[in-house]
Formats: C-alpha cells, structure tokens, sequence
C-alpha cells in the first residue's frame, strides 16, 4: 500500500517511469528489500560511524564540514601541482574524469521532492481545515516527538538521529510489524475519538449554558 502511493504521486507528478523508478530504490533502500539491503546497512553504519567520530567524542578538533573541507582541500592542491608539474615535465596529466550530472537525474529528484512536498502541503491543508481528525494526531504525535528529540540533543545529533537512522530503521520496523501497529493505532485512535465526542458534548453543554445565562442577564431589567 505505501509503495502503491509513492508509485502513484510519482506517475502523477513527474508523468514518466523514471520517477517511479527513483521512488522505488528510496524505498527499497528505506524498507532493506530487493537486494538493497547492503545499501542500508552501508548508510546506517557510516551514519553512525561519523557521529561517533565527530560527535561522540572519538575525534577532537575535527568536525564532519571540518574534515570534508580539509579533505577536498588537500585533494585540489595535490591534483593542482601535479597538472603544473605534469606540464613542465611533459608527463601525462592526472586522471581526472569529466564529470556530469544527467539531466534524467535531476528531473527524477526534482519530480520526487514536488510529490513530497504536495502530499506534505495537501496533508497541512487538510489538518487546517479540520478534514481528517486520525491525520491531525499523526501530526501531532510526530512533531511532539521531533520537539522532545530536539529539546534533548543538539542540532547535528538530531539530525543524524531523526534524520537518518530513524529514516533507516522506523520504515523498515513499520513495514515488518504493519498489522500490530495498525491494531494499536486503530485501538488508540478510536479511545481519541471518544475523547473528542465527549469533550464535543461538553463544550456544547457549557456553551448552552453560557448563552441561556447571558440570556437571563438581558431579560432581566
């Protein structure tokens, strides 16, 4: 069901298969099925790896944007005096390749993060607007949880967290134990409906009463 829907905003936004495709390996990434799992395990163990190089305290002085930047500048200046010096010397220059971005690419990724963001914008609408109430708690229940992860841990740490080992792991555990979760949720969802008819009757009693006492008021002379 959940791919079913990424499938069909995909199709519906981008209008070709190579959106569909794009999706697919997200989330066979996400999910660790079809032969994507060792992807997965690659980026949860670098993911973890790094923040505990950086952030953990294994590494002092050095932070990832820190690193990256030492890095690539190292790499420039080592490639740099081996072209000059490749010049003067008449030796075959470095083996740099032309690199490129296919413009397929960047349609398919720009087609997906547009599905994204109007699934996530007709979501909002449908909140603001009081359309559907299960929708509403999910929302609730997730920006709580983002809201106590960040009151908790700094920004690079709930980034690694939230961001991408809950990425790699929650959708993957959802999609396992799909039917215990739902049950639970239906079970919890239906306890917030009742909730919400009796705190509905309530208001409206309170508001009844409110309005005949303010009508008792301006009877009286």
């Amino acid at each position: 069901m959940m791919d079913a829907r990424i499938a069909t905003a995909g199709v519906g936004v981008g209008g070709g298969a190579g959106t569909c495709a794009a999706g697919g390996f997200v989330w066979d990434v996400l999910l660790w099925r079809r032969g994507r799992a060792d992807v997965s395990a690659c980026l949860l163990a670098a993911t973890v790896s790094s923040w505990l190089l950086f952030y953990g305290g294994l590494v002092r002085g050095y932070t990832l944007l820190s690193l990256a930047s030492s890095v690539l500048l190292l790499l420039l200046t080592v490639l740099f005096l081996w072209a000059k010096a490749a010049r003067l010397l008449n030796r075959p220059q470095p083996p740099v390749p032309e690199l490129r971005v296919p413009q397929q690419a960047v349609d398919d990724a720009a087609a997906l993060l547009r599905s994204a963001l109007d699934a996530a914008l007709d979501a909002f609408r449908d909140i603001a607007l009081g359309r559907d109430s299960l929708l509403f708690y999910r929302a609730f229940l997730c920006l709580w949880s983002v809201s106590i992860v960040g009151s908790l841990t700094d920004f690079p740490t709930a980034c690694y967290a939230t961001g991408i080992v809950a990425a790699l792991t929650i959708p993957a555990l959802y999609h396992r134990h799909q039917e215990c979760i739902r049950t639970y949720m239906s079970f919890a969802y239906m306890n917030l409906r009742m909730y919400e008819m009796v705190y509905e009757r309530l208001s409206m009693k309170c508001f009844l009463r409110i309005r005949d006492w303010v009508m008792e008021l301006l009877k009286d002379p």
